[in-house]
């Protein structure tokens, strides 16, 4: 009886261990095929450059395809629910970004939660924006920009990238902060914006530093404020708003996103290699160059993020008013 009893116990020991087996073994394999990256915005904007980067330097160290695939659409929430319903096993990555947590504040009635339904798996890359005017706007610095605003309210109009684009929420915190009433004027993306900002149609824009930096070292834009609490170093001499807005601060950052119940061991595989990818000179060197700052850490430390991310700009979608266009 005894070593019947024994025999039983290291069986159903043995059935226990199984399905972590499959799991360690799975993740040792991984990936055994192309992986897919859903980008949810169309190609050449800043999600997409960050998505294709990271995209290529992952197809590099681990010898298979991970292969973007651009879903554009609705802020963002079309590319996210296609992640959502794909299978979790590892081979449908989503490209996250500020937006995500932005889109679930703003758009009601989702069929899927984001924190709830996209597991966090490496944080990449936190980057400025940009306040930039036309030339001809008769402010020179933030502290006049915001005087002439409060003397003109209502008269400034402002454009972005689109309605809940990190650009419209970065403005909108700008203007919750500083007191001042500014016209949202949204578009079908970042080149028609600056487009109608280059030629004087709008006087303001917050927009990523590799669309506009150009712009503003040939003098085409004036640049006001870069919207981190640190100067950036691609416009060193350019203050940050939190310099006369106290307290003011919006980044763009980016990450990688899995469908919720993805295996802890594939999650925790990705996480590895993203960030000895982001400790790689050349990466740094090219992250650099876009105006970011590498952000790597644990899965649990990019929770973290997206879930004060949340909060704040669920409170400034609060305050905008702002709804789906």
């Amino acid at each position: 009886m005894k070593i019947r009893r024994r025999s039983f116990l290291h069986f159903a020991a043995s059935m226990m261990a199984m399905p972590t087996l499959s799991r360690l073994a799975l993740a040792e394999g991984y990936p055994a095929r192309p992986v897919r990256i859903i980008v949810p915005f169309a190609a050449g904007g800043p999600t997409d450059i960050i998505g294709r980067l990271i995209g290529q330097w992952l197809s590099e160290r681990l010898g298979q395809q991970f292969v973007i695939e651009n879903r554009p659409g609705a802020g963002g929430t079309i590319g996210i629910e296609a992640v959502v319903r794909a299978a979790p096993d590892g081979y449908t990555l989503l490209q996250v970004g500020a937006y995500s947590v932005v889109s679930a504040a703003l758009y009601d009635n989702l069929n899927f939660s984001f924190v709830r339904d996209i597991a966090p798996v490496a944080s990449m890359i936190s980057t400025p924006l940009v306040m930039a005017v036309h030339p001809s706007f008769p402010a020179r610095t933030v502290p006049e920009f915001i005087a002439y605003a409060k003397a003109n309210p209502g008269k400034i109009n402002m454009a972005s990238s689109g309605i809940g684009a990190t650009p419209h929420v970065a403005g909108e915190l700008f203007k919750m902060m500083a007191g001042v009433d500014m016209v949202h004027v949204p578009y079908r993306g970042n080149a028609p914006a600056l487009a109608d900002l280059l030629g004087g149609q709008v006087q303001v824009t917050f927009d990523f530093i590799p669309s506009t930096v150009e712009h503003i070292r040939s003098g085409k834009l004036r640049a006001l404020g870069v919207t981190t609490t640190a100067r950036a170093a691609a416009l060193p001499g350019v203050p940050a708003l939190g310099e006369f807005v106290p307290g003011y601060e919006a980044s763009g950052w980016f990450g990688l996103g899995a469908p919720r119940n993805t295996p802890v061991e594939i999650v925790d595989a990705i996480n590895k290699e993203t960030n000895a990818i982001l400790t790689d000179e050349k990466v740094k060197a090219r992250l650099a160059d876009l105006g970011g700052t590498v952000l790597a850490g644990s899965p649990a430390d990019f929770g973290k993020l997206i879930g004060v991310e949340s909060e704040k700009w669920a409170k400034v979608v609060k305050f905008s008013g702002a709804k789906p266009g």
